[in-house]
């Protein structure tokens, strides 16, 4: 019997209504569109308004989405992990709300907390279930609601996130596609850089930390750009060197996204034409864990299988990492 490799045979997504322009956002804070164009690369970004919604509500849509274009049952999955950073609530898990929701009844979940790192992070344990081979079907989800951790008086990073959310299918195959390898970092001195100050154990929630807007999204900008461009691009071609894959053999790069810049400089990195990386930034911003599935879901339809893919993604605490897979159907 050769190898199990885990597969994504589907990919569902789902991303709120309300566009948030460039144009509103300068009327809350003092900025501009040419500015938010010039230095981030994003026009527009989802926000999900509806009263009482949360990431849960966004990840159920996806994963329905998800099932119907794959013909699948709810009662056939065995394990959905939710990657994210804005869960419902502390606890229990977002992953066990999905599943309740989607009357994902058999299957047993949890949360991956890795910040923009969380999907590749959730796609590689995923994966791991599903090359034992115990595992049949197994949901990956990438979430979050970011507008609910964004200060909006705060120009420094409102204009950065937005809203959505993004399931894949992984499955096992004999075949040679699939999650073919990955390599994935963490370093806890990213802590200091971009985080969220208050509402752990460390500084639980308070009047102070309340009126200090200590619960929203904190970050050094030009530390975490520095460390973003240079930990994205090295495990990016780390991979390929590791794999031997050489620019002309590499069909597309589905970098996290968070920054025209970042994604140009990894790029450059990598020697490859702009043309093989996948960009939807200027429509979403950055969605955290969703990025890179909702890149896959925007450029389904140009896979092939067979193509060689690498995820890259940098994320809060610090975290990085890369995974290269080959695509395992023609859409």
């Amino acid at each position: 019997m050769g190898k199990i490799h885990a597969a994504i045979t589907g990919i569902g997504a789902f991303l709120p209504d309300y566009r948030l322009t460039n144009e509103e956002i300068s009327s809350m804070v003092d900025t501009t569109d040419e500015w938010i164009m010039q230095r981030i690369g994003i026009k527009e970004r989802r926000i999900l308004k509806e009263s009482g919604k949360a990431t849960s509500d966004m990840g159920v849509a996806a994963v329905q989405e998800l099932l119907e274009k794959t013909n699948t049952s709810p009662e056939e999955i065995d394990l959905l992990i939710c990657a994210t950073i804005t869960p419902d609530r502390p606890f229990p898990a977002t992953a066990n709300i999905i599943c309740r929701k989607a009357g994902l009844h058999n299957a047993w979940s949890y949360d991956i907390s890795a910040a923009c790192s969380g999907f590749v992070f959730a796609l590689t344990t995923g994966a791991s279930f599903v090359e034992t081979g115990k595992y049949k079907k197994v949901v990956i989800v990438g979430a979050d609601m970011m507008s609910a951790i964004t200060d909006y008086t705060d120009r420094s990073t409102c204009p950065l996130f937005g809203d959505g959310a993004s399931a894949v299918l992984l499955e096992p195959t004999l075949e040679d596609v699939g999650v073919i390898d990955h390599i994935n970092y963490t370093d806890g001195k990213g802590r200091h850089y971009l985080h969220i100050k208050a509402g752990g154990s460390k500084r639980p929630a308070s009047f102070e930390t309340i009126e200090n807007r200590e619960h929203f999204v904190h970050q050094d900008g030009q530390t975490v750009f520095k460390y973003a461009v240079s930990r994205m691009a090295d495990v990016a071609v780390e991979i390929m060197e590791k794999n031997q894959i050489t620019p002309d053999k590499l069909a597309w790069l589905v970098p996290h996204q968070a920054n025209m810049r970042i994604i140009d400089a990894v790029a450059r990195r990598m020697k490859i034409d702009p043309k093989q990386v996948m960009i939807n930034i200027q429509k979403y911003g950055n969605t955290t864990a969703a990025t890179i599935p909702l890149c896959l879901n925007d450029y389904e339809k140009q896979l092939k299988k067979g193509d060689n893919i690498i995820l890259a993604a940098f994320g809060a605490g610090f975290t990085w990492g890369s995974v290269y897979l080959k695509w395992a159907y023609n859409s």
